[in-house]
């Protein structure tokens, strides 16, 4: 179903209509007080768009600008140039695992968010800044009141298609782009202050306990997980069949502790490279020989990292855990920098009100 927020629909009439917003709000609340509580404010802009002759969604689906695309919409194809490119990472949910990476598009009428799914997350690594991008067959969902592009395996991405341009330097689309980019930026919290809600935010700790890296089979062809063949050796993949040599991925949870809070953090794959500063062939031996993995997970102890993470609930043990989507270490001078000059901020004297004035 297209969903239409109360502010898009008064732009596409005050575009397609003329009317000034000014007598646009006051025809919607004529309409509104008109039935009385029986319909909403989007319904009645709704109303008021019909008995104007407009015509609010003109395309469902096909090839659409940015500024087009709707929540709801799907089979959508739009073009537009690469401005960030956020790297592939893997997840666990409900007890399946993939692997999710996204791109922040524009063209020269706005900007949006592309989020890739499992085998399309790895057309990422062959997509740069700057790139024009051609997506296909993408479907559009809201997430935190922000519209998004999704890519399933029916989708496509085309890099650089020939004859394909985008100009992306108009004000608006810069603009739009550019608090897009400042929403998805993650938020600095305490552990104490997380919720189950939070899908990007920034902590910082300290490794209180790791535990043995976990490894499991993974399709070799589309890195998805690989369950073992019930009735021989071999392990399936749902897209791919059976293999006799799986890939293998890997899965590190630690507990942090920020002195607020002590939660479980859980790294995949690339996560658990970045915070062990090991290559994957690296990681890899450890599922030989894990013996030496022990002095290794002793010398994590007492690390001080910041992360990037997205809050899971774990219906297992009713519980909140962290999944990490960026790490490295903490550097104890930025923070101690960062946290004088929230002081300072605090201490800074406050201009006097002007009623404070005035009486003076």
């Amino acid at each position: 179903m297209i969903r239409l927020s109360y502010d898009e629909i008064v732009a596409r009439i005050k575009e397609k209509s003329g009317v000034s917003e000014a007598e646009l709000n006051s025809k919607i609340a004529a309409k509104m007080s008109q039935l009385a509580g029986l319909v909403s404010k989007e319904g009645a802009a709704h109303i008021v768009a019909s008995e104007l002759g407009i015509k609010l969604v003109d395309q469902l689906s096909g090839r659409l600008q940015i500024k087009n695309i709707l929540n709801g919409m799907r089979d959508v194809e739009t073009v537009g140039k690469v401005l960030q490119v956020f790297e592939e990472r893997q997840f666990s949910s409900g007890g399946r695992e993939g692997k999710v990476a996204s791109l922040q598009l524009a063209d020269e009428t706005g900007g949006i968010r592309a989020v890739l799914w499992n085998e399309q997350a790895d057309n990422v690594k062959g997509i740069n800044v700057g790139d024009v991008v051609k997506v296909k067959s993408a479907y559009v969902r809201e997430r935190n009141g922000l519209k998004e592009l999704h890519l399933n395996d029916r989708s496509a991405v085309i890099v650089n298609p020939p004859g394909e341009t985008v100009d992306v330097v108009v004000p608006a689309a810069a603009a739009t782009a550019a608090s897009l980019q400042r929403q998805q930026k993650a938020v600095r919290k305490k552990l104490s202050e997380l919720n189950e809600s939070d899908a990007m935010a920034e902590v910082l700790g300290t490794i209180v306990q790791a535990f043995d890296i976990k490894f499991f089979e993974v399709c070799p062809e589309c890195g998805k997980r690989a369950r073992q063949s019930q009735s021989d050796s071999s392990f399936v993949c749902n897209d791919h069949g059976a293999t006799a040599k799986p890939s293998y991925s890997y899965v590190l949870n630690t507990v942090i502790d920020d002195g607020t809070e002590t939660m479980r953090l859980v790294l995949f794959r690339r996560m658990v490279e970045r915070l062990l500063n090991k290559t994957e062939q690296e990681v890899l031996a450890y599922r030989s020989q894990p013996d030496s993995f022990q002095q290794v997970k002793s010398d994590l102890l007492g690390n001080f990292v910041k992360a990037v993470v997205r809050v899971n609930k774990n219906e297992l043990f009713d519980r909140l855990e962290l999944i990490a989507q960026e790490i490295h270490e903490a550097n104890p001078d930025e923070e101690i920098t960062r946290l004088n000059d929230e002081l300072a901020a605090l201490q800074k004297p406050q201009p006097a009100r002007t009623e404070e004035m005035n009486a003076q």
